[in-house]
């Protein structure tokens, strides 16, 4: 049976889908070797409500819009169980550190500020 794929043309380098059907498959469970939910990006707020209502105008149910810090986000669930994400590009990975610098420092959204000492109790250093 031939794959269904959709391109995006001069896309980012994550500019290609492809999806199968399988209709005997059990619906999606949480789990080790598990994929959470697969994101989208598109470039402002304006352009993520357009998706957001042409989602509801079709029948989906979707999330409110929601502040990650570094990026708004809606969600929704495909038939079999696939949450999708739909997020901004803006306002980006640097919105608190200077570009030439992101990934130096351990950085986090406002609403795990309360947990930084315990999470980076479990990092273990990076390799230079």
């Amino acid at each position: 049976m031939a794959q269904p794929g959709f391109i995006i043309p001069n896309g980012n380098g994550a500019d290609t889908l492809d999806l199968a059907a399988l209709p005997k498959t059990p619906v999606a469970r949480q789990g080790a070797g598990s994929v959470h939910h697969i994101a989208f990006a598109v470039d402002n707020r304006d352009k993520q409500l357009h998706v957001r209502k042409a989602l509801m105008d079709t029948g989906y149910r979707v999330t409110p819009v929601i502040d990650r810090d570094y990026f708004w986000a809606i969600y929704f669930r495909a038939p079999g169980g696939i949450l999708f994400e739909v997020a901004t590009v803006e306002p980006g990975f640097n919105r608190d550190e200077d570009t030439a610098l992101l990934g130096q420092a351990l950085k986090l959204p406002d609403r795990y500020e309360a947990f930084r000492d315990q999470i980076q109790a479990n990092l273990e250093p990076l390799a230079a």
